[in-house]
């Protein structure tokens, strides 16, 4: 598996497309009381870096839901799209909106102590708490 890919994809009614340069070939689940909120469910990404490109970028709206991150999701479809670091502009997209999916693997759990217990993974993670997390990327 590489290092890096180039992914692309939609949101569901495909007025937000976006293009990642270098993103990772390594499936993310984030376990927070709020991604869960937002999704109803872990939020399953790929982290695609900084050089990501948008075609129908005036249909994103922006959810500032920390001092350091913002959630982005389609004004239209209300698709969730995107967790992104303010400061650095790193981007997780959502996994599901990737256009080839092929090739991807699970590889990181974080908030693992603030997974429910009704759902597990089959696959073998790293996991991280919230407080590792705040520790390796700052941030409270």
């Amino acid at each position: 598996m590489t290092d890096k890919i180039e992914a692309s994809g939609n949101c569901l009614c495909g007025a937000v497309k976006f293009t990642a340069k270098s993103a990772s070939p390594h499936v993310g689940a984030c376990h927070c009381a709020m991604c869960r909120k937002w999704g109803s469910g872990p939020f399953m990404e790929v982290d695609c870096g900084t050089d990501v490109s948008y075609e129908g970028a005036e249909n994103i709206s922006l959810y500032s839901s920390s001092e350091w991150a913002e959630r982005g999701f389609c004004a239209k479809c209300g698709s969730n799209l995107f967790y992104r670091l303010k400061e650095t502009g790193q981007t997780m997209m959502a996994v599901g909106l990737l256009d080839e999916q092929a090739g991807l693997a699970m590889n990181m759990q974080v908030f693992i102590d603030e997974k429910p217990p009704y759902y597990s993974f089959a696959d073998k993670t790293e996991e991280m708490t919230g407080a590792e997390v705040f520790a390796m990327f700052g941030g409270d």
